[in-house]
């Protein structure tokens, strides 16, 4: 599907929420009682630690708590659809993720439609993902990567955590983009791909910052570029992608705060100028970027054109690692 079909499914996604609205009285009342925020991961997670940290704050601002709830299983899938089929009213949230999006690009059985079945609210953190080498392939730059895997093509190999992944399609996105085979060396998760990675039986990886810089900064692996917009605050003086040539190139761990897509705009508008508000509290950015997030935040139709773009990139990235369904 083009990327104007998407943004138009969003947008009408966004606009039957507003006329779906409540009387503003309604809307000045809410919340009236605690809200339940559900995450598709464990507690201790990235989405938990997201969900907790913002969420505490967010109550503050709604005079109503905010109750984290988990239920992992199927990639977050279980928590989405639970989410997906809660009453419209803003009391059921969920943290949605870059996950759902992937899963939805590689066609696995949803029972649920990630684009049409949620209002975005706000984008809540992300976590940067750095491109990084194992010393001995000896390149310092993206450039010299491209030219070496062009060198040598079909040699070169990836770690990724897990096929279907965000740094798995990140990868097969880079390699599309630049015209260089890779072969990709999946693993169950991120500690046996970093292990093989510094023991240099695979040659690179996409990775969460917050695992791979402390590894750069003991000279164990070598760091080419970040791929987030801006360069993160954890590897303050590592180029960007763009910074590195390919301006075309954007890719991170999201997470973000959506909400059943009836939910009545006047709610849809409330939540996201609490969350807005915890995502500018000095505890809070100081607390999420301690763990390596970005603190990101926005209004709720910049979200849904994030998602629109988002789901294209990976639907197209699936295709070439050859997962499309």
């Amino acid at each position: 599907m083009a990327i104007m079909q998407r943004i138009a499914v969003l947008g009408l996604t966004l606009a039957l929420t507003a006329i779906a609205g409540v009387p503003q009285g309604q809307a000045d009342d809410f919340p009236s009682r605690p809200l339940r925020l559900m995450i598709g991961f464990p507690p201790g997670s990235a989405a938990d630690i997201t969900a907790r940290l913002v969420g505490a704050a967010m109550s503050e601002t709604l005079g109503q708590q905010l109750v984290v709830e988990s239920r992992p299983g199927a990639g977050s899938s279980i928590a989405a659809e639970f989410v997906a089929r809660a009453p419209a009213d803003g009391y059921t949230l969920y943290i949605g993720t870059s996950s759902n999006v992937t899963n939805a690009a590689i066609g696995s059985n949803l029972r649920f439609d990630f684009a049409k079945d949620f209002a975005p609210v706000t984008p809540l953190t992300g976590l940067p993902l750095i491109l990084a080498v194992h010393p001995s392939l000896g390149v310092s730059s993206v450039e010299e990567l491209i030219a070496l895997a062009r060198s040598k093509p079909g040699e070169l190999t990836y770690a990724s955590v897990g096929v279907g992944t965000v740094p798995h399609l990140s990868t097969e996105l880079f390699g599309v983009r630049t015209n260089v085979k890779l072969v990709h060396v999946p693993y169950q998760g991120s500690p046996p791909a970093v292990t093989d990675l510094l023991a240099g039986r695979v040659s690179m990886m996409l990775g969460v910052a917050s695992t791979i810089m402390p590894h750069v900064e003991v000279g164990r692996l070598k760091a080419l570029a970040s791929g987030s917009a801006k360069r993160p605050h954890i590897a303050p003086n590592l180029p960007t992608m763009a910074e590195a040539g390919l301006p075309d190139f954007e890719t991170s761990v999201w997470f973000g705060l959506v909400a059943p897509a009836a939910t009545p705009r006047p709610v849809i508008e409330k939540l996201a100028a609490a969350a807005n508000r915890a995502l500018k509290s000095a505890d809070v950015v100081a607390k999420l970027r301690t763990q390596g997030f970005e603190p990101l935040g926005g209004p709720p139709d910049e979200f849904a054109r994030f998602i629109a773009r988002e789901t294209v990139k990976w639907e197209a990235a699936a295709s070439a690692a050859g997962l499309k369904k």
